[in-house]
């Protein structure tokens, strides 16, 4: 799957932001980070939080994630991979923070189809590399687009990018028993070639 040259990392202050307000949603959040990073939004976000899950497939990040979060979960594993095998499942994720370089949409596939989540409600906060991707009239073969491409056609991608994030949201969430209730989203950094959106989804069976 194509991905970004260099990586934006000028959206940071936003990113924060986006999910201190999504946290809110919760009174009681238990939070699963797929793509733990240097650990630059636990500390902004989520230090408060005395348990949770962090991913992190780069051995020296997790090694330095698993010191500075004693209390949680900290795997040193493709989070897609673990995930569609139901790691962190021993928790009631309630709070997903999808951070990947580039789509997130196979990660929140390997989610739904690995947690199988029952929680009441479920907060979805996402970091999404894919519009450069798709400014440049490739999302015809780009991983976790097929559906919106069918959908929608591939010259519409670009243009709609947030719309049809809402519609993949909602159409995935009901596949797994859950309603979209609430939605927020917006493109930013250089060029506007990054995703940040925000979903509320609730238990419907």
């Amino acid at each position: 799957m194509p991905e970004p040259k260099k990586q934006d990392n000028s959206t940071l202050f936003l990113k924060k932001s986006l999910r201190v307000k999504a946290l809110r949603e919760l009174s009681e959040p238990v939070v699963m980070e797929t793509h733990g990073g240097y650990g630059k939004l636990f500390g902004f976000c989520y230090s408060h939080l005395k348990q949770g899950i962090v991913f992190e497939k780069r051995p020296e990040r997790s090694a330095k994630l698993a010191k500075q979060r004693p209390g949680w979960a900290v795997y040193e594993a493709d989070c897609e991979t673990a995930l569609r095998a139901g790691v962190g499942g021993h928790l009631p994720v309630n709070f997903v923070d999808f951070d990947p370089y580039g789509g997130p949409w196979l990660v929140i596939d390997a989610f739904f189809a690995g947690i199988q989540p029952t929680v009441p409600q479920l907060v979805f906060a996402v970091n999404d590399g894919l519009p450069q991707v798709v400014q440049m009239n490739k999302a015809w073969h780009t991983e976790g687009l097929e559906a919106a491409v069918q959908h929608f056609g591939n010259a519409a991608i670009f243009e709609n990018y947030l719309d049809i994030c809402k519609w993949m949201m909602a159409e995935k969430a009901a596949r797994a028993g859950y309603a979209l209730r609430r939605w927020t989203g917006y493109l930013c950094g250089f060029n506007h070639h990054i995703a940040h959106y925000a979903a509320v989804l609730e238990r419907t069976t």
